[in-house]
C-alpha cells in the first residue's frame, strides 16, 4: 500500500481512460455518450455525460493531489516526479492519439498540468516555512 502514496491520482485516471481507449469504449463520440439525465424543477433536463463524469473524477484527483502537496515528505518528491511524467503522458496522448483529442481530455490534462505547478509551489512553500521555523530556534535542520 506505500505505493499508492507516491503514485498520483491522475497516473490512475490516464490508466483508466488508456484502458477504455484500447478497447473503444472511449472516443470522441464515446465520452458524448449519456450517464444519466435529470430532469429539474425548472423542467430543464440535465444530461450528465461520461465525459462529464471524466471531468468530476478529475477535478477530485486535483483536489487529493493539491492536499498531498502540504507534506514535505521524501515520498511527495516521487510523487512530483511522477505528476510531470503522467502530464507529460497527457500531453503527449493528446497531441498523437485520434481518440485522446478532446475536448474532456485536454481539461484533464490542464488538471494534470495544474497538480504539477501547484504540488511543486506548495511544496517550495511549506519547505520554506519548515525551515525558517527551524532559523528561530538558533540552528538550521530539516523537520521532519
Amino acid at each position: 500500500m506505500k505505493i499508492l502514496k507516491f503514485l498520483p491520482t491522475f497516473f490512475f485516471l490516464l490508466v483508466v481512460l488508456n484502458i477504455l481507449f484500447i478497447f473503444g469504449a472511449a472516443s470522441s463520440t464515446g465520452l458524448d455518450k449519456t450517464f444519466f439525465s435529470i430532469t429539474l424543477p425548472s423542467t430543464a433536463t440535465w444530461v450528465f455525460t461520461w465525459g462529464h463524469f471524466f471531468l468530476t473524477v478529475g477535478l477530485a484527483c486535483l483536489f487529493i493531489e493539491v492536499v498531498k502537496a502540504t507534506r514535505t515528505t521524501r515520498t511527495e518528491i516521487y510523487d512530483h516526479i511522477l505528476s510531470t511524467l503522467a502530464f507529460i503522458v497527457f500531453l503527449l496522448e493528446f497531441l498523437l492519439v485520434k481518440r485522446a483529442g478532446s475536448c474532456v481530455f485536454f481539461l484533464l490534462m490542464m488538471m494534470s498540468l495544474f497538480d504539477v505547478i501547484a504540488g511543486f509551489t506548495i511544496t517550495i512553500s511549506t519547505a520554506r516555512r519548515d525551515i525558517a521555523l527551524d532559523r528561530d530556534a538558533g540552528f538550521i535542520q530539516p523537520t521532519n
